[in-house]
């Protein structure tokens, strides 16, 4: 990765804005469940705030995303509003989805955050379909999906990865590997070390970075970026992450080895970027104190705007369906 571009100032900075209002609406979200105040199921996205942050930079306002249920940290990077997404989470109407997808089902096409999926893997033939679309439009948009390392393993991963190679699609698929598909460790259902290497079979780049440093995650996508608007193809990231929380809240995670989960909140991305910024100059630990604070106040402005809205209208059960009701 020596060769590969780095992050200016401005930019690193911006990561670590993207980075801080993951962590704090994360916080935000699981704080309002022990409460009792949000009742959703909710799966937190801590431990993996730099993958988006640092791909997100690199993307414009008329890129696309498709994420699945694990993606809340996907959507706030590409800029979905948080006053919709908190409504959303809420189950109120000036939800994104008027209430009625919560933290399963986001969406936000204004700001090019086309779909939440609830079905494992299906962000990716999605996101071909989005990069098709990019291609017929010939504007040099780019479409990207992400998933889990459990999705690398179902038919739609090789069926999306195949499309997207044969019609060089301006497709990039970001493997965001926290090392456990639900309750199943990466090593017990996966024999190749790296998920990267499947790329090669397709005929489509592929590489494996460390999706918790911000250089080396902005790199990869910066490269990839750049290939798919160049119309040289799609590529795979496989971003090696760790997830700190279970596999939605309410799972204890036992099945994750105690030494194991440790080292990796040892290894904390969120404050390492944040020692980053301040040791490169690039931002004053007062001026990333002010971006922290900002954060926080909106993502209190959203939730009391979520909580006083109303809920859907039983009406709305009638609504946004395919089908008339049958007589």
């Amino acid at each position: 990765m020596a060769n590969y571009p780095r992050p200016d100032a401005a930019t690193l900075v911006e990561i670590y804005r993207k980075a801080s209002l993951i962590r704090h609406n994360d916080q935000r979200v699981i704080k309002a469940m022990m409460t009792g105040k949000l009742m959703t199921p909710y799966y937190s996205v801590a431990g993996q705030e730099i993958i988006p942050a640092a791909l997100s930079v690199n993307l414009t306002a008329d890129d696309k995303i498709s994420t699945i249920y694990r993606g809340t940290h996907d959507m706030l990077a590409k800029g979905f509003p948080l006053e919709p997404l908190w409504a959303e989470l809420a189950g109120r109407v000036t939800g994104s989805c008027k209430g009625k997808g919560g933290t399963m089902h986001l969406t936000h096409p204004e700001t090019g955050c086309m779909v939440t999926t609830g079905v494992v893997g299906s962000s990716m033939p999605i996101a071909v379909g989005l990069g098709w679309a990019a291609r017929l439009a010939g504007r040099g948009g780019v479409a990207v999906a992400n998933f889990g390392d459990g999705a690398a393993n179902i038919g739609a991963f090789h069926e999306s990865l195949n499309l997207a190679a044969l019609w060089k699609l301006p497709v990039i698929f970001v493997c965001q590997n926290n090392r456990y598909a639900e309750h199943t460790a990466f090593a017990n259902s996966t024999a190749v070390e790296k998920l990267s290497t499947r790329a090669a079979g397709y005929g489509m780049a592929g590489v494996t970075v460390n999706g918790n440093d911000a250089e080396e995650m902005y790199a990869a996508a910066r490269v990839a970026v750049e290939r798919a608007r160049a119309g040289e193809g799609p590529t795979l990231i496989e971003a090696m992450t760790f997830r700190f929380n279970g596999h939605l809240i309410g799972d204890a995670a036992a099945y994750i080895p105690k030494d194991e989960l440790e080292a990796a909140k040892a290894a904390d991305p969120v404050p390492l970027l944040r020692r980053k910024v301040i040791d490169s100059g690039a931002a004053t630990e007062a001026e990333l104190d002010a971006i922290d604070e900002a954060h926080k106040a909106a993502i209190e402005a959203a939730v009391e705007a979520a909580f006083a809205a109303d809920f859907p209208d039983l009406a709305e059960l009638k609504r946004d369906v395919f089908a008339n009701e049958l007589a």
